[in-house]
């Protein structure tokens, strides 16, 4: 944790308007502390690469002291806890992101350290089909306890929030504004459940304003602290689709529900599946196994593939043939060995438990 005066430093250097997270993050790797950024010459720091005049224009103590103390008031006032880029408990998967904040803020109890966390976006005028998707979702992945994180907004967002916490999932709501206030004003009545099952994060002040630009700023830590980054619904344009096109740009798995052509609001959606900027999202069980979950715990060397498995005949056929093909479709193995297709789910399912055979979406099968 920082000290009170480094603190004041950094609460300073943030707000240097032209200088921004990335080359924030150059200069106190190079120098070491902010307090040293604002004592160090100007043409020493002119020296670091990709650091020019432009960025360091109010790189003054002077100018940027009254605000930052005053931030630093509301921080110790209100019991703020805040997190430093290099602070071991700053989201680890952020840390990978190059603009990411250099600081952030947070209300609650949030905890996103080796956690399975997933952002669910979309649109504010979301459908009923979107609403039950959203819920069913959640409903699905709950037994794995991912943290749900979304933008604490209208339509997709709130349901996610809602959702998680009807499953008894942490879940993290990143605000465009600070910690001093909420909007949507309607949706102040959820604020003390978010806390208690999670929290909010934001990494903007309590004096900055409600402005469109710190909105699409946002959308980076919703798509930085997560794995992947689920679309419900979204129109041909709109916040949810910044989102996604950030999610790609941090190598981060997108994922799009896909919606009938002449549905406006899956417009954005299918434009992401076809443009090959989001995998295809028809359920739970789809991300389980992109994001490869079920294979994440090493399984006891009891329960791992053996040398010798022992077969029944049937089992053996089946196994022959699907070896043969590395992955079939169930109805296809059925057809091909000449057994009912109950009896091959059946003996499937055995060729699963022994360790052999694994399912895939869409009846799939294939070997191990």
């Amino acid at each position: 944790m920082l000290s009170e005066t480094e603190l004041l430093y950094t609460l300073a250097l943030q707000r240097v308007k032209n200088l921004g997270d990335i080359s924030a993050k150059k200069l106190l790797r190079t120098v070491g502390s902010a307090e040293g950024i604002f004592k160090e010459k100007k043409h020493s720091l002119l020296k670091i690469d990709g650091i020019g005049s432009l960025k360091l224009k109010g790189l003054s103590i002077e100018e940027q002291l009254p605000a930052a103390q005053a931030e630093l008031q509301f921080i110790k006032q209100n019991n703020i806890v805040y997190t430093y880029f290099l602070d071991p408990k700053y989201p680890e998967k952020l840390k990978h992101c190059l603009d990411g904040p250099i600081i952030l803020f947070e209300n609650g109890n949030i905890d996103l350290k080796n956690r399975k966390i997933i952002s669910i976006v979309g649109t504010r005028k979301v459908t009923t089909y979107g609403t039950s998707f959203c819920q069913k979702l959640i409903e699905t992945l709950a037994p794995l306890n991912p943290v749900i994180v979304s933008g604490f907004a209208y339509g997709v967002d709130i349901t996610a929030h809602k959702a998680a916490m009807d499953c008894g999932l942490q879940t993290v709501a990143c605000l465009a504004h600070g910690l001093n206030q909420i909007y949507p004003k309607s949706h102040k009545k959820h604020v003390t459940s978010v806390e208690e099952n999670g929290g909010f994060l934001t990494e903007f002040w309590s004096d900055d304003p409600f402005d469109r630009n710190n909105f699409l700023k946002r959308n980076r830590i919703i798509a930085g602290v997560s794995e992947a980054t689920i679309v419900i619904e979204s129109a041909e344009k709109g916040g949810s689709l910044v989102t996604a096109d950030i999610a790609n740009s941090y190598n981060r798995d997108v994922f799009a529900v896909p919606g009938r052509a002449t549905d406006t609001q899956s417009q954005g959606c299918n434009n992401l599946i076809k443009s090959n900027q989001a995998h295809l999202l028809n359920s739970a069980e789809d991300l389980i196994y992109m994001l490869g979950w079920e294979l994440e715990e090493p399984q006891p060397l009891s329960q791992q593939k053996q040398l010798f498995v022992e077969f029944t005949p049937e089992e053996q056929k089946v196994f022959d043939y699907l070896n043969t093909k590395q992955k079939e479709l169930l109805d296809t193995i059925a057809l091909e060995c000449g057994l009912p297709t109950f009896k091959v789910a059946t003996l499937l399912l055995n060729l699963e438990l022994k360790g052999v055979v694994r399912p895939l979406p869409g009846k799939l099968f294939e070997v191990i």
